[in-house]
């Protein structure tokens, strides 16, 4: 689907609003992205690089290696939990909402 008008048929607002979501999921993607390497790069080198050199000892290789899939897996558990907790809040408000439309209060004035 063509966003801004290479299409001769006109985008509904549901679908620029899909087109909106997703690119806005992968920037936010990719700067989670960056951010777990940064972390990675940070909290391993210093960890596992005592003396940085030319090339790296196989000890330090496999430091490094060890410390970042811990790292990443860290992450991606932090990562689900957190999701899960937004999506269970997120539906919960929303049976509050529909629960209080429902009895009449939910009205805005």
């Amino acid at each position: 689907m063509a966003l801004f008008g290479s299409s001769n048929a006109p985008a509904s607002s549901e679908d620029v609003k899909a087109a909106i979501v997703k690119q806005l999921q992968q920037e936010a993607a990719l700067a989670n992205a960056r951010i777990l390497i940064a972390k990675v790069n940070e909290h391993c080198f210093e960890r596992c690089i005592p003396a940085p050199g030319s090339s790296l000892s196989s000890g330090e290789q496999t430091c490094l290696s060890s410390c970042m899939e811990k790292y990443i897996s860290l992450w991606n558990v932090a990562s689900k939990t957190y999701v899960g907790r937004a999506t269970s809040e997120s539906k919960k408000v929303g049976q509050d909402i529909h629960a209080m439309a429902a009895l009449g209060t939910g009205n805005s004035e």
